[in-house]
């Protein structure tokens, strides 16, 4: 199976306006459809994203889904990608699609620039654990990215296993070039069983949030070491949306009982909600 390739610059650049401009669009009720048919014309030319886009309008023409074409693109888009959409298509998970978008868009911004592989690490991980999107397959995806090596690879594998009965901050500590340091003031022949994966840093960080809640670890890497900054995502908890939703489900209710009541008398006035527009014409 043919996989992903660490792509130029350009195309992460493309990726990165390509995922704006569809949440943008979805954000204002566009079908998802019609957008992936004419952003193509935006994109620019010299790269591959524009075949890419034609071929996910047509793959989504097809099958309704956006990750089916994602995931027939092994050679472009990456594991996580699809994962990350497959996730907000899923009914029964509450990750809405724009804001997976967005993840998508900071992600390639931040590639597009000089990533790092603690700094994409962090955030996709963030993204797994802020969004509950599942370890196991989310590390499996993260895995598949060719921007890390059989390194990494061998720490994904570990964090499946551990994740959850060991505080990340210490999966972190104890691979980091901090902790190879403070071992060897005290033996200078220490050598680590595994090689570190993050700076010293990262090690000085994670060392100071051990024992709390893994968020702060991510919100301090992001404000001392510039690493991107995962979506939040907001559901609306204000009282006017409070009192609409109400008010909707309140009418429901009362056509449903106007409903039942008059199955009861072994009729049913239609009439009494209203006449569809398609008839109104007519009168």
């Amino acid at each position: 199976m043919t996989t992903a390739t660490v792509l130029d610059r350009d195309e992460y650049v493309e990726q990165a306006y390509l995922f704006r401009i569809v949440r943008e669009r979805l954000a204002d009720n566009q079908p998802a459809q019609d957008i992936f048919q004419r952003v193509g014309d935006e994109l620019l030319s010299s790269t591959r994203l524009p075949y890419a886009v034609q071929f996910l309008a047509s793959e989504l023409k097809h099958t309704g889904l956006v990750a089916s074409g994602f995931g027939k693109l092994p050679h472009y888009f990456t594991a996580f990608q699809t994962f990350v959409v497959d996730q907000a298509e899923d009914e029964k998970a509450r990750f809405p699609m724009p804001t997976a978008f967005l993840v998508l868009e900071r992600e390639a911004a931040y590639r597009a620039e000089k990533p790092t592989k603690p700094g994409l690490f962090v955030y996709q991980f963030e993204t797994l654990s802020r969004n509950r999107l599942g370890y196991l397959d989310g590390l499996d995806a993260m895995a598949a990215d060719p921007f890390y090596d059989d390194l990494w690879r061998e720490y994904f594998h570990t964090l499946r296993k551990q994740v959850g009965a060991v505080d990340f901050c210490d999966l972190v500590y104890i691979r980091s070039e901090l902790y190879v340091i403070e071992h060897r003031r005290s033996n200078p022949k220490f050598e680590p069983a595994r090689v570190p994966l993050f700076g010293e840093k990262e090690g000085k960080i994670a060392k100071a949030s051990r024992g709390r809640d893994p968020m702060y670890l991510f919100a301090a890497l992001q404000r001392h070491l510039g690493y991107p900054e995962v979506p939040r995502y907001r559901v609306r908890d204000d009282a006017s949306t409070k009192l609409e939703q109400i008010q909707l489900k309140l009418r429901e209710l009362e056509n449903r009982l106007k409903l039942a009541e008059g199955e009861l008398r072994g009729s049913v006035d239609l009439s009494q909600f209203g006449k569809p527009e398609l008839l109104k014409d007519d009168e």
